[in-house]
């Protein structure tokens, strides 16, 4: 009942789905002629899911993976310096524009990819490695056609784009020239982002990891060679995180391709029945990850909403001093998000295979992880907040004085930040698309809004570094509040 089986497969039958029978794709590709003596050892961990002591597991899951997530976002953050550096504040505000864009790709990416592998996961569980690679494939096939088409009007249509996208006419041109260079990527990011979730689930967390890792390695030192000893300028950021997320991509792919254990893609049939039930089953596993989309969509309302509350109340110091904090905002993301995605497999393998009290295990590992890691980067924020924004102004500009004044009230609401990504990871690991859902749009919309218009008419300046605190306080309340009602209702509940 979870997910419809083998659907679209050559030669498949729909009433079995339980063989364990590896299955070959096909013809070698160029690539995988070229990955047969690999420069690097792809290892495969093994990993099992059903017996392995539980804190040792999710060890084997979290640290590799908040390693890779972390590594992803000092791209993001070294791009910034460098850019802020090399290029100047109009190259930052140029890149900044084309920003939601590329966040609304990737929350599409993490939508897809937590939900087929949740779904693959259950199949997993109960030994259907066919349609486990099955819907992999679809989620793959449809990534690859949504990046495709949004890459396709940008390329077409890069001017009217920038101006659609706020451009002002001094910096239309470097938005134009930041599009047409790192645009061609798009289909290479949302690989490695669904990809990674594929990876992990496969018993390669190390390898997720590496493919973060090298796409982050690589784009520092092409952001500084194109940057400075070239003087690209715009042209050479861009190209420094195309060239990075190819190469990312193209490990991912190349794994899932050749070298996977049991998630290796699936020919699938091209009939117009198989084709509907396709799109079935991507709407299945679209609507588990959908509160994926809207984490990423928070983020983006996080950085809209603020960026004008900012220059309503300091003007432009204002919004360089939170640009700063938004810099930094992914790294708590992804501190959250490493720990979701960590726990995920575990969960939602032992779900399907109805083993409740690993379940259980597995969830309150991961939310006293999701406290620990919270109270940590609460720690860093509070304490050296003029650290932190000199690494990308001087400290002795109005903006900077904003950001360091701020920086502790912004970072109070990071542990019910991350508190709140576990918890709704670990309703999407279970299936409960309606409270995974609900809790995502509270905190990224019902309470972030509001508090933006109303705490800084209560508090002045100080309640707008308060806004996003306020919201996931809010929404950690709700999350203890729905937990105590089922409580009540069923005492035999342990979490």
């Amino acid at each position: 009942e979870h997910v419809i089986c083998n659907l679209g497969v050559v030669g498949s039958n729909p009433s079995i789905g339980s063989t364990t029978t590896e299955i070959s794709c096909g013809g070698k590709s160029p690539l995988s002629v070229f990955m047969e003596n690999p420069p690097f050892r792809m290892e495969r961990d093994a990993l099992d899911l059903s017996t392995m002591n539980i804190p040792r597991l999710f060890r084997k899951y979290f640290i590799p993976t908040l390693a890779g997530m972390l590594g992803m976002c000092a791209v993001t953050a070294i791009d910034g310096i460098f850019v802020g550096h090399g290029v100047g504040s109009d190259g930052i505000a140029a890149i900044n524009i084309l920003i939601p864009v590329f966040m609304f790709l990737m929350g599409v990416g993490l939508m897809v990819g937590a939900g087929c592998s949740v779904v693959a996961s259950i199949h997993l569980a109960q030994g259907r490695i066919k349609a486990a690679r099955i819907n992999i494939t679809q989620a793959m096939g449809f990534v690859t056609l949504t990046a495709l088409l949004i890459s396709a009007l940008l390329l077409l249509f890069p001017r009217q784009a920038a101006r659609w996208l706020g451009a002002s006419n001094s910096l239309a041109p470097l938005v134009v020239d930041y599009l047409l260079w790192f645009t061609p990527s798009f289909v290479f990011a949302i690989w490695t982002t669904v990809a990674l979730f594929v990876i992990r689930l496969d018993g390669a967390p190390r390898l997720a990891m590496m493919c973060s890792l090298v796409t982050a390695i690589v784009n520092v030192i092409l952001d500084w060679l194109f940057i400075f000893p070239f003087g690209w300028g715009i042209m050479g950021a861009a190209s420094a995180s195309a060239v990075s997320t190819v190469i990312g991509g193209t490990m991912a792919v190349v794994y899932l391709f050749s070298y996977a254990r049991q998630l290796r893609f699936y020919p699938l049939k091209m009939s117009r029945k198989s084709l509907r039930l396709s799109m079935r089953n991507l709407g299945y596993q679209c609507r588990i990850g959908s509160s994926a989309l809207l984490n990423e969509a928070t983020m983006a309302m996080l950085m809209f909403v603020g960026n004008l509350v900012f220059m309503h109340y300091l003007g432009d110091n204002g919004v360089g001093a939170f640009g700063i904090a938004c810099y930094y905002a992914p790294f708590v993301f992804m501190v959250g998000n490493a720990v979701a995605q960590s726990v995920q497999p575990i969960i939602s393998y032992n779900f399907g295979g109805n083993n409740r009290r690993r379940v259980y295990e597995a969830a309150r590992i991961a939310l006293s992880t999701a406290l620990l890691c919270g109270t940590a980067v609460t720690g860093v924020f509070v304490l050296f907040p003029d650290f932190l924004t000199r690494l990308f102004i001087s400290l002795d500009t109005p903006a900077a004085q904003i950001a360091v004044t701020g920086f502790p009230l912004f970072a109070a609401g990071f542990i019910f930040f991350i508190l709140n990504l576990t918890v709704i990871g670990y309703y999407q690991s279970i299936e409960q698309v309606l409270p995974a859902t609900l809790f995502a749009l509270l905190r990224g919309f019902f309470f972030l809004i509001p508090a933006f218009v109303l705490l800084p008419r209560l508090l002045g300046t100080s309640g707008i570094w308060l806004a996003m605190p306020l919201s996931e306080t809010a929404t950690t309340l709700s999350i203890l509040l729905l937990y105590l009602l089922k409580k009540r209702n069923r005492p035999d509940r342990e979490i």
